[in-house]
C-alpha cells in the first residue's frame, strides 16, 4: 500500500463511508463573524454519531478488513475520539473491539467507549504506552490494529471533510485544524489544496507536547513527553517510525501556531456561552489561535474545524477557573 494519501483516495474514502458517517453541518457563526470582520463558519463534527470526526477515518479503514481480520477483532491506542469512532464502527460490523487508553484519557471518555460495547483498557501514562499494549494484541491475539492516523486510509477518511467543505463553500480562503498526529490536517488539506492550492491550511497545537511541531522542526519525528492538557484530543506522539502524515502535513500545512491553556479555556466558553455549544478542547484551539495570537482575516471566509464533544462539566468547569472569560 503506497503511504501517501491522493484526492483520488479520499474521493473513494467518500463513496465507503457514505451512509454511516454524516455529512456535517458548515455553520456561520454571527458573533464570531461580527467580531473578527470576516465569514466565520464552523464544521460541526461534534455531530458524528460518535461525537468526533475520528468516525470517518476508523470506516474508511475497517471496510478495507476482510471478514476473516474482523472475525478476530480490533484493536487500537487513542486518547478517546478514536477509540470512540473504532468502537462504533465495529459494534455496526459486528466485530469485537479492545481499545488501549491512557490514564491521561478522561473518565467520560473511557466510559463513552464502553458504553459502545468495546472493552477499554487503560494503561501507562501516555499514548505511547497504550501502543505497547494494542501492538501486544496485535502480535499475540492476532488483532487488526486500526491505527489512529498514521495510515493512508485514516487520513484519507478525515480528507472527506475536505471535499464537504470546498462543495459547501467554494470561496474558502481559510481553514484553521486542530494538530495532533496529522490524519485530521493532512487529509483536509490534501483534499482543499488538491480543489484550490491557494487554500491557506493553518495547524494550531497546544503549547506543551505538540510532537508534530517539534517533529518538522527537527526534519524527523521525535519523541514527546505528553503532558495533561484541555485540548487532551491534541496529545501523544506521531511515531518514530512515522511513514505518512508527517510527510502530509509538512506539505500541505502553510503555518501553524501554539495555543495556552487559558486561550483554549476562553475558546470553549466562548462556545459554551455564545454558540450554545458543549465542546472540547481540541474542537476549539482554531478559535484559540485566531484570538491569542491576534491573526487578520478581516475579510476573508474561514472555517474552523470543531472536532469532537468529548468534554464533560467537569472540563468545562475547570476552563473557566483558568480564565477571566469573556476574552478583552
Amino acid at each position: 500500500m503506497s503511504d501517501s494519501v491522493t484526492l483520488h483516495d479520499i474521493y473513494l474514502a467518500r463513496s465507503r463511508i457514505a451512509g454511516q458517517a454524516a455529512r456535517t453541518p458548515l455553520v456561520l457563526s454571527q458573533s464570531l463573524s461580527t467580531r473578527f470582520e470576516a465569514e466565520v463558519y464552523l464544521k460541526l463534527e461534534t455531530l458524528q454519531p460518535s461525537g468526533a470526526f475520528k468516525l470517518r477515518g476508523a470506516l474508511n479503514k475497517l471496510a478495507s478488513l476482510s471478514a476473516e481480520q474482523l472475525e478476530r477483532g480490533v484493536t487500537t491506542a487513542s486518547t478517546g475520539n478514536h477509540g470512540r469512532a473504532v468502537a462504533w464502527a465495529a459494534k455496526r460490523l459486528g466485530a469485537r473491539a479492545m481499545i488501549c487508553l491512557s490514564e491521561l484519557v478522561p473518565a467520560n471518555k473511557v466510559a463513552a467507549i464502553e458504553a459502545l460495547g468495546a472493552q477499554a483498557r487503560v494503561i501507562g501514562r501516555s499514548q505511547d504506552d497504550a501502543f505497547i499494549e494494542a501492538r501486544r494484541l496485535v502480535a499475540e491475539e492476532g488483532m487488526a490494529l486500526i491505527e489512529p492516523f498514521d495510515d493512508p486510509l485514516i487520513a484519507a477518511g478525515q480528507g472527506t471533510i475536505g471535499l464537504e467543505l470546498m462543495e459547501d463553500l467554494p470561496g474558502l480562503d481559510r481553514v484553521l485544524i486542530g494538530l495532533s498526529g496529522g490524519g485530521l490536517l493532512g487529509g483536509i488539506g490534501r483534499a482543499v489544496k488538491g480543489i484550490n492550492p491557494r487554500v491557506q491550511v493553518t495547524g494550531v497545537s497546544m503549547e506543551k507536547g505538540a510532537a508534530m511541531i517539534d517533529s518538522l522542526a527537527a526534519g524527523r519525528p521525535v519523541e514527546v513527553e505528553e503532558e495533561a492538557s484541555l485540548a487532551d484530543s491534541l496529545g501523544g506522539g506521531i511515531g518514530l517510525d512515522n511513514r505518512c502524515t508527517f510527510a502530509l502535513v509538512r506539505e500541505v500545512m502553510d503555518d501553524h501556531h501554539r495555543v495556552s491553556e487559558p486561550a483554549i479555556a476562553r475558546a470553549m466558553l466562548h462556545f459554551f456561552e455564545q454558540e450554545k455549544m458543549l465542546v472540547e478542547g481540541a474542537a476549539v484551539v482554531g478559535l484559540a489561535a485566531i484570538e491569542e495570537h491576534a491573526l487578520d482575516i478581516r475579510g476573508q471566509k474561514v472555517v474552523l474545524i470543531v472536532s469532537g464533544n468529548g468534554v464533560d462539566a467537569e472540563t468545562l468547569m475547570r476552563a473557566r477557573t483558568l480564565t477571566d472569560y469573556p476574552a478583552r
